[in-house]
């Protein structure tokens, strides 16, 4: 039965980098003019959010969000969740209106079109070289001093085990939130794997869960309380993904 189902997976994917591609190509005039600047950041950013709910929806992926609390305009927070799919970035974007920056992968600068702004408003990471790591900390301190938010996905990554529920969390994220004094924003995504994975044969229109937690405060942590405060992060969204409550 899944090898009749193969010309669904490839139309599907194509599909996909359609809707990736032809919304960028309509819009690039105003995204090009709105990532020229950091200060124009916000801008693009809603062009951004457009973008995202255009490809949600086209795909027919129907977000479900439960909120524990709501992010509260003009404030930055470090925003984290599990990693398991490329439409991660488009839902992260459509569950938020505050403005944030990506840390993410040097590699996805590649896809053409989309690639082009992702390297011109997000903050890569080439994890072969041992120098990007602390570029990439010191990236993210600017724009914290410039009010935005932060996402970064503290797995460092899809994990090559696709059928592991989440993987270990580097300890970066946390030691910029803690010397930031921002609060931790866990996301959990329940259901990103199973409609668009790493995986070319796989995929399906439907349902979104997804777990907007309570913020975990850093102003009393101190940078030997990284771990913990990492732990605690990673227990949040392991707990939600283990016992769904959305």
């Amino acid at each position: 039965m899944r090898y009749l189902m193969c010309p669904f997976f490839v139309l599907y994917r194509l599909w996909f980098y359609t809707l990736l591609t032809v919304p960028i190509l309509i819009m690039f005039p105003f995204l090009l003019l709105s990532s020229a600047k950091q200060g124009w950041y916000p801008y693009f950013f809603k062009l951004a959010r457009i973008w995202a709910t255009i490809i949600l929806v086209g795909m027919g992926f129907v977000p479900i969000i439960k909120r524990d609390t709501v992010y509260k305009k003009g404030h930055s927070y470090l925003f984290v969740s599990n990693h398991t799919s490329m439409t991660d970035i488009m839902l992260m974007l459509y569950i938020t209106k505050n403005p944030f920056v990506f840390v993410g992968k040097k590699e996805l600068g590649k896809i053409p079109i989309f690639g082009f702004f992702y390297k011109r408003t997000c903050i890569l990471v080439d994890r072969k070289n041992p120098r990007s790591r602390v570029d990439v900390f010191e990236s993210a301190q600017q724009r914290l001093k410039q009010g935005l938010s932060v996402c970064i996905f503290p797995e460092g990554g899809v994990p090559d085990d696709m059928d592991l529920v989440l993987d270990t969390f580097k300890d970066g994220a946390f030691r910029l939130a803690i010397e930031h004094q921002i609060p931790i924003a866990p996301v959990t995504f329940h259901d990103n794997k199973k409609r668009f994975s790493y995986r070319f044969f796989s995929g399906s229109p439907g349902k979104m869960r997804v777990k907007i937690h309570e913020f975990i405060a850093t102003s009393n942590s101190k940078l030997e309380n990284k771990r913990t405060l990492k732990n605690s992060t990673r227990d949040v969204i392991l707990r939600e993904l283990e016992h769904p409550t959305v």
